[in-house]
């Protein structure tokens, strides 16, 4: 098993993913993701935001607002008999993972809160269905005002490793209220939610990064980070408050104060421009948890390597 920082497009196509998160490990805190808008124009035409996200440095990459009944990527045409998560992957060289929204219809919401349609939703049909189209790993939180709620997490969690399977890799967790009343601020997380989420079987829990959330302090985070990992879990920092089109100094401090909290995965979300954090913000974030050599290797290795 190689670290993460070590794995090029080959080594990616042969993990499952338990591997894939033992790679994770390995890498002691330095594995960037990107997260990006599938069903929006891409910010330049020619090209998916995905690999625009790769080239600027991100190792692992989370495809949002994509819908398993109806598949597709803004900026690359399928043919028939082509599947667009396997395309993508041949494109980027880097594993490929779905957002899916454990959606409560009972949450007690704090504003107007959006519809979503059903491939969007952390079912066991769409996680049926997102298995079958290819991606390398699930994450289960909420878009803004969508009614995702930690109770409902658990509930998903649990769907999830029954649909995956032992090998799968679960991500779950909050960035934001998204849109529930008791689950904003310094509010959205406790000991015992991660707990539920770990023993409901999710391998990575996803938490605000320091600074992003009001009331998640650098001390805030490292108290729930180390709670994650004392429970054998990893913990994925996140920047999900468009932040991501900040600039490049508060990203820096972002970094390294997730970085001061443990994180073992640095989240960046996808509405620097509407769709991909500002790409420069991707690269110095990078650049921040480790530096231009395995920044400027992950950017300039070939797929076909």
């Amino acid at each position: 098993m190689k670290r993460l920082l070590d794995c090029t497009a080959s080594d990616f196509q042969k993990m499952n993913g338990q591997e894939l998160k033992n790679s994770i490990r390995a890498c002691e805190g330095r594995v960037m993701l990107s997260e990006t808008m599938t069903s929006v124009a891409p910010l330049y035409p020619g090209i998916t935001n995905a690999e625009l996200a790769a080239s600027f440095g991100a190792d692992l990459l989370l495809l949002n607002l994509f819908d398993v009944f109806t598949p597709a990527v803004a900026g690359y045409e399928c043919d028939m008999n082509e599947s667009i998560i396997e395309k993508v992957k041949e494109l980027t060289g880097r594993p490929i993972g779905l957002n899916l929204e454990p959606v409560d219809l009972n949450a007690n919401q704090i504003e107007k809160l959006d519809t979503i349609s059903k491939g969007r939703m952390a079912t066991e049909e769409t996680l049926t269905e997102a298995k079958e189209l290819g991606f390398d790993f699930i994450c289960l939180t909420g878009n803004p005002k969508t009614g995702v709620t930690n109770d409902e997490t658990i509930v998903a969690i649990q769907k999830a490793r029954k649909v995956f399977g032992a090998e799968g890799m679960i991500i779950a967790g909050k960035m934001h209220g998204a849109g529930v009343t008791n689950e904003t601020g310094s509010g959205i997380i406790s000991e015992d939610t991660l707990s539920k989420f770990i023993d409901a079987g999710a391998d990575v829990i996803l938490m605000p990064a320091p600074g992003t959330i009001p009331g998640i302090t650098v001390g805030t985070a490292e108290k729930y980070v180390r709670f994650v990992h004392s429970k054998g879990a990893l913990a994925m920092l996140t920047i999900g408050t468009s932040q991501e089109g900040a600039d490049e100094a508060t990203i820096r401090q972002i970094a390294l104060n997730s970085k001061m909290a443990g994180a073992d995965i640095y989240h960046i979300g996808d509405t620097g421009f509407y769709g991909i954090a500002v790409p420069e913000n991707i690269m110095t974030y990078s650049i921040a948890i480790r530096g231009r050599r395995h920044t400027y290797v992950r950017m300039a290795s070939s797929v076909v390597r």
